[in-house]
């Protein structure tokens, strides 16, 4: 006969257990967790948003469409400045010796969808032919190789994170003909000291084959290195690589995932940033100072209780906000492009502010 001790604790068992997956389960990136709010199957239970999956060559009706053969309004060379690649036919294509090119936008959690076709007829072997890469956040490299019966190191062909896993499978089709990337990427996360508290993370369907299946890269990809994470902006732009080979792209396009996409994210060029630096005149008590720090301008509040920094981040090409406090400013500009002053917005009150230098 068993005691009552024992029956309780074969009642507590399953609880203890639950909640112990369930704690783990909350401490990985990108899991969903039932909400508490609601009962399973509770009809008042918000309905998902309605999206149109789109189709073969078309985005789901929620992308964001990166480049759809039409021009690259969108990209930039990495300094800021016109991409050199050329767009033909429907199809972007890398010139040799243009260098990398960049989208404005910057992203984070995000669901990215690619069309690459190696060039025809291969030339080439190994890394030499039909290289270039697709760089998430500018940082995390998926490689694009000529894979077809061409023979490299595993953690350098087609579908691999670069340097670090190998795909699963070589899922490549011939030079010349169009294959598919499918990633789902989970931005690396950091605590307030700059220390990786979770690893980003990388799902890759190659022509619809799973590939790579949540792979946790150890920090940057790169060459013959393995660099360790450093803290970097919870956005940034993809990038796409200039490799020496005339890689040809299409119907690119990216949907932003979970609390990324709240908030649209812009990356300019030094100059264009340039031209609002400044001192802006806002009230005889106070100041706003515009800096820039490498490719980020920074707002100095300057008031009689002190100076307050506010790292500012481009919703457009004159628009930036913060995401410390509730303000944004919008700067007014000459017929040259340059700031004569802006309108700063906080907590709905807005005020004009003129460049005094």
């Amino acid at each position: 006969m068993r005691n009552r001790t024992s029956i309780q604790l074969d009642l507590l068992l399953p609880r203890i257990a639950a909640f112990a997956i369930g704690t783990l389960l909350a401490a990985l990136p990108g899991v969903a967790q039932p909400d508490p709010a609601y009962k399973q199957h509770a009809a008042d239970r918000p309905k998902p948003p309605v999206v149109n999956p789109g189709g073969l060559g078309r985005a789901p009706s929620d992308a964001i469409v990166l480049f759809d053969g039409k021009d690259l309004a969108g990209w930039c060379s990495m300094d800021g400045t016109a991409p050199k690649w050329i767009v033909k036919d429907g199809v972007m294509e890398c010139v040799q010796g243009s260098g990398m090119i960049r989208t404005l936008q910057s992203f984070g959690d995000c669901q990215l969808h690619v069309e690459w076709a190696a060039p025809i007829p291969p030339r080439g072997q190994g890394q030499g032919r039909g290289n270039s890469g697709v760089f998430l956040m500018g940082t995390y490299e998926i490689q694009v190789l000529d894979s077809y019966q061409n023979t490299t190191y595993a953690d350098g062909q087609a579908g691999a994170v670069y340097g670090q896993y190998p795909p699963l499978v070589n899922a490549s089709l011939p030079p010349g003909e169009w294959q598919t990337y499918d990633v789902v990427f989970r931005r690396p996360r950091f605590d307030g000291e700059g220390r990786p508290v979770s690893p980003a993370r990388i799902t890759l369907l190659h022509n619809g084959v799973l590939v790579q299946d949540g792979a946790a890269p150890s920090g940057p990809t790169t060459w013959m290195r393995r660099p360790p994470y450093r803290q970097h902006l919870d956005k940034l732009p993809l990038s796409l690589q200039d490799h020496g080979n005339p890689v040809r792209f299409r119907n690119i396009w990216v949907r932003e995932l979970g609390s990324d996409a709240a908030q649209k994210e812009f990356s300019f060029s030094t100059a264009l940033l340039d031209r609002y630096v400044g001192t802006y005149y806002y009230d005889p008590l106070m100041s706003i100072v515009i800096l820039r720090k490498e490719e980020q301008l920074i707002m100095k509040v300057v008031s009689p209780g002190g100076e307050a920094d506010y790292p500012l981040f481009a919703e457009s090409e004159t628009k930036f906000f913060t995401k410390l406090v509730d303000c944004s400013v919008t700067f007014r500009t000459n017929a040259q492009g340059v700031a004569e002053g802006l309108a700063f917005v906080m907590g709905g009150d807005t005020r004009q502010a003129k460049k005094i230098k």
